[in-house]
């Protein structure tokens, strides 16, 4: 175990799950997510039964963003950039089949719009450049011992 390449992928990370809620931020301000809410905010309040503020959306997200940066910086040989792609694409279906349905959007969220689908795909390529962006940038490409 390499402690200082975990610290070093939970605070990319952590600055990837800022970025891409910035971005996503961005999206609903200007009107042009299709989505009704967050969707770390929908699937937290559909778990707990409740209205909940923002910050628990977004602690809900970077929770699983850093875990997922973990996974990677741990199991990418290098830090190749299909890796994250893949990666990306694996979180984008389960946002699809598994998030969705339980935020009550439906399944591929088709409960809202069939836009949703197209509309989760960005963020996950955000998410993929800038979590293989990060680890190369914080000298993670190398392997680790």
């Amino acid at each position: 175990m390499n402690c200082q390449r975990d610290f070093k992928a939970v605070v990319v990370g952590l600055v990837t799950a800022i970025l891409t809620a910035a971005f996503m931020l961005m999206a609903f301000k200007q009107g042009v997510s299709p989505l009704p809410e967050p969707l770390g905010l929908a699937f937290a309040e559909a778990i707990f039964g409740t209205t909940l503020p923002n910050s628990v959306g977004f602690e809900f997200h970077a929770a699983w963003v850093i875990l997922w940066t973990l996974v990677y910086a741990r199991l990418s040989p290098g830090i190749r950039f299909s890796h994250a792609l893949y990666l990306a694409a694996a979180l984008w279906l389960s946002a699809l089949v598994i998030f969705m349905p339980v935020a009550g959007w439906g399944f591929l969220g088709l409960g809202v719009t069939p836009k949703l689908i197209v509309a989760a795909i960005v963020p996950h390529v955000l998410f993929a450049v800038f979590m293989w962006g990060g680890c190369r940038l914080l000298g993670m490409a190398e392997r680790a011992r």
